[in-house]
């Protein structure tokens, strides 16, 4: 049994992002997975970061979130919501990160959740990157859609390579914190689906995460 941790964000419930966010966890809880989520959306959780993220003050004249970071890592002094959050990121063996694809990266609450949980001191820092990470030994993933076909997201295409697109959230956040990388769970234009297509996509992708402990890690040096 594995640890598998979800964390999802989109406005909209029955999106086809809520869809594939509940065909995971059902796939994992049938393979005898334990599965904690984060669903960001219904959980009010708030993107922005400030005096609130601790209950401890490093310096109460000048407020630099490192700092303070370093500084409630050495006397527990996250709040509740953020400690909560990081435990979970300590508890998974993997963690896939679901949404659409907004303006070419993540939606805000997914970025704040990233800017508030991934805490210097606690989960980086002190030499303690990429291949010396502080996650070194689990799994990150990206599951995504995108609001046009395929073919825009192709080297030479309208919008790019997908790939350099996603690049700073694979290297800038998973590998630096130590986290392997899988490949991306990408679904091009759902909107433009029919249902039928929509249901096929949602059966590739269970299938996929029921071997996906076996699949090998990218290199995002490559692209």
């Amino acid at each position: 049994m594995l640890n598998i941790l979800i964390v999802y964000w989109h406005p909209e419930p029955k999106s086809f992002n809520g869809a594939m966010y509940h065909t995971a966890i059902e796939t994992f809880k049938a393979e005898g997975h334990e599965v904690k989520t984060s669903d960001l959306h219904a959980m009010n959780f708030n993107p922005v970061s400030g005096r609130h993220n601790f209950s401890t003050t490093n310096n109460a004249n000048f407020f630099k979130q490192q700092l303070e970071e370093m500084y409630a890592t050495e006397h527990d002094g996250f709040s509740p919501d953020i400690e909560e959050e990081i435990q979970k990121l300590e508890w998974c063996d993997l963690v896939i990160i679901q949404f659409p694809l907004w303006w070419f990266s993540m939606p805000a609450m997914i970025k704040g959740w990233v800017d508030r949980v991934f805490a210097m001191g606690r989960t980086y820092g002190g030499g303690r990157f990429y291949e010396n990470g502080v996650y070194k030994g689990k799994k990150a993933m990206l599951s995504i859609t995108t609001g046009g076909p395929e073919e825009i997201y192709l080297k030479g295409g309208w919008n790019g390579d997908i790939n350099g697109i996603l690049r700073p959230i694979h290297r800038g956040i998973f590998e630096f914190n130590g986290f392997s990388v899988l490949e991306t769970q990408k679904v091009f234009g759902p909107a433009r689906q029919t249902e039928e297509e929509r249901c096929s996509e949602l059966e590739r992708y269970s299938e996929r995460l029921k071997r996906i402990f076996e699949e090998p890690t990218i290199k995002i040096g490559q692209y």
